[in-house]
This record gives structure tokens, C-alpha cells and sequence, in this order.
């Protein structure tokens, strides 16, 4: 299994690009198959977090959100166990030194960063 993303030309401002988790050849049924629909973001504060694939509905006067990956036991432990990973995979696809690490999926727990940061380290922004 590994995670391919994927940027877009013509993206929201805050869009960092998408993510797709790849099935290799020994996922059994899933071989060969991707699962989209996952989204890594910059919060205004420069924090990179991903958000999974999910379906909005009302409840009254509220909105909700009806994720498609949950874990079995229903906690949001394994959510974040996900989240982490993927992270952990953008910072090595993009070699984001670990001084500046990439936000740990939960939003104003860790910076990004900054641009001036970022090229003077020789990294596109």
C-alpha cells in the first residue's frame, strides 16, 4: 500500500493537492485498486492536516459529516493513525526536514514552514 499525490492546477488557495492510498498487488481483493477523496490542506497558519473522503448531511438545524473510512471499534485514534501516515508520507515525498514538521492532522498542534523558511532551505513553495 502507498499513498500517490496528486496536485491540481487549478486548485482552492489552501489545496496542497490530494492524496490517493494505492493497493500494490499483494492487497488480496483490493489489488489494483485506489481509494481517493483525501485532501491535504494549509490552515492560515501554515499547518498542513488531511481531510478523508466523507458525505455531508443535515440533522436539524446542524450539519454533519458521515466519514467513509472508520475504524471497526469506532474511535478516532485509528482516523489519526491514518492521518499521521499519510502526513508521514508527504514529508518524505517531499523531503521536509523534521525540524519543520508537517502538522500532526489535527489543526494548531504544529506549523508548517513558513515560505521565507522554505526557500531559504532551497525548497519551492
Amino acid at each position: 500500500m502507498r499513498v500517490v499525490f496528486v496536485e491540481r492546477d487549478s486548485a482552492p488557495e489552501r489545496l496542497v493537492c490530494e492524496a490517493e492510498v494505492v493497493f500494490e498487488a499483494e492487497a488480496g481483493p483490493l489489488a489494483g485498486m485506489k481509494l481517493v477523496g483525501f485532501s491535504l490542506w494549509r490552515s492560515p497558519e501554515g499547518e498542513v492536516y488531511v481531510t478523508f473522503p466523507s458525505r455531508a448531511f443535515g440533522a436539524g438545524n446542524e450539519r454533519r459529516f458521515f466519514d467513509f473510512l472508520r475504524s471497526v471499534e469506532g474511535t478516532a485514534a485509528d482516523s489519526k493513525r491514518v492521518k499521521a501516515w499519510i502526513l508521514e508520507q508527504f514529508r518524505s515525498s517531499r523531503e521536509v526536514p523534521e525540524e519543520f514538521p508537517v502538522g500532526s492532522g489535527t489543526r494548531g498542534t504544529s506549523r508548517a514552514p513558513s515560505r521565507a523558511t522554505q526557500e531559504s532551505l532551497g525548497k519551492s513553495v
